[in-house]
């Protein structure tokens, strides 16, 4: 089983931002890509992303 693709946040990133830039043209990108991080998910928009935080790009492999 290989490594889940992510990326850490650029200064200024919003789960917007890297929705348009990992997923261009995707209807719901933003909500895609939180479906797939539930750890910035449960954070409840409390707290903007972190520096350290991993953003997985892609969907959790099919058990």
């Amino acid at each position: 089983m290989g490594a889940r693709t992510f990326i850490t946040p650029q200064p200024g990133d919003t789960l917007d931002t890297i929705a348009e830039r990992v997923l261009p043209g995707v209807e719901g990108a933003a909500q895609q890509l939180l479906s797939w991080n539930l750890h910035i998910a449960a954070r409840g928009g409390i707290v903007g992303l972190l520096p350290s935080d991993i953003v997985f790009t892609e969907p959790p492999p099919a058990s």
